[in-house]
């Protein structure tokens, strides 16, 4: 007997080609995509618009099961990192951030991640797997119907866990079911995919989903990112500036790119660090998200001190450049930039800890 196929994960046009082969109207996958994403509903028994027959039907050859939360953690600010249990076993990590006029989600592509970027505690880990379709957009499904939440998520990052762009179809399949307006109707503007660089994926991603794109940069020369970012030496900055370029022309440059920036003490947060990276993006259509490293276990780096951290703000700002600090969100338990690991024995040092059985 062939495994059941989670419609979690699929996009309109993948359900209409789903009713398609069970010689249904494809019509369904709309009312489908608004039982699931709209309405929050799993089971295909209440899916009243559905007939007996065709629920029959429905389940058996296919099954709605999103993650299981195993653990939740709360930041006094109020920040949310959910601990996530996939049916492989691999644990991976989401974070809701709650704001005056928004709720964002920071969510997983990866469990673990290859890419070892020397500031990230995911890197340090390894990576284990890629996470399908329906794993991934599943993230956002618990974040709007967990404990019946009442307040939508409103922005979502693939910013969380692993590098989005090694797990291209996934990722667009799920942003895909983002922006649909049937499903959660997010748009471009509040989806932001992440990339430490993958130059290919960036030059096919503006021709299959239009999302605001981030660089995760952390460096203006090869030399030092090379070291910080390792994925450097594969695609170097002159073809991931050329590939930005591109992304843009592609826009008639009416985009912007978002260029992040982790500031790490004594290691590229001089105002010689921050003159080489004016140089740099002088061309680009960009603003760029400072942001002073988090710290995690088993790494030496340290923040830099509030006035480097200014300095080189200002000066970027003093060459015309959009710069913005991120604000700290989620760091007493582990949910900041960097920290996100995965693992239940990683350290939790806020004292609000919520463990649940597996729903």
């Amino acid at each position: 007997m062939s495994e059941k196929i989670n419609l979690l994960g699929c996009s309109l046009e993948s359900l209409e080609g789903f009713f398609i082969n069970l010689q249904e109207p494809k019509f369904r996958a709309k009312q489908l995509l608004k039982w699931i994403h709209q309405k929050g509903v799993l089971d295909f028994d209440l899916m009243t618009d559905f007939n007996k027959d065709l629920r029959k039907k429905l389940s058996s050859v296919a099954l709605i099961e999103p993650p299981k939360i195993y653990q939740e953690y709360i930041s006094e600010e109020g920040t949310i990192k959910y601990l996530i249990q996939l049916r492989s076993g691999s644990m991976i990590e989401m974070v809701v951030i709650p704001e005056k006029n928004r709720r964002t989600l920071c969510v997983s592509s990866q469990a673990g991640c290859a890419l070892q970027c020397t500031f990230c505690a995911t890197g340090a880990q390894g990576f284990d797997q890629n996470l399908e379709s329906h794993e991934i957009i599943g993230q956002l499904w618990l974040a709007n119907f967990y404990k019946n939440n009442s307040k939508p998520i409103t922005n979502v990052v693939f910013m969380g866990m692993g590098e989005p762009l090694l797990n291209y179809d996934a990722v667009i399949e799920s942003a895909k079911i983002m922006k649909e307006q049937l499903s959660y109707g997010l748009s471009r503007k509040r989806i932001t995919i992440s990339t430490s660089g993958i130059v290919p994926n960036i030059n096919k991603l503006p021709k299959d989903i239009d999302v605001s794109l981030a660089i995760s940069l952390h460096a203006a020369e090869d030399k030092l990112r090379n070291e910080i970012v390792p994925i450097n030496n594969k695609y170097p900055i002159k073809s991931l500036i050329q590939s930005c370029k591109d992304y843009l022309d592609y826009f008639e440059n009416k985009r912007n790119i978002t260029i992040e920036y982790i500031l790490i003490d004594g290691v590229n947060d001089s105002i010689e660090h921050a003159s080489k990276l004016t140089k740099l993006l002088s061309d680009i259509s960009c603003k760029i998200n400072l942001i002073p490293f988090n710290s995690f276990p088993g790494s030496n780096y340290k923040r830099p001190s509030n006035n480097k951290i200014g300095a080189f703000k200002k000066y970027l700002m003093s060459k015309g450049l959009i710069a913005t600090l991120r604000v700290t969100r989620g760091d007493g338990v582990d949910a900041a930039c960097g920290q996100l690991v995965g693992n239940l024995s990683s350290s939790i040092k806020g004292k609000n800890l919520i463990t649940h059985k597996l729903i």
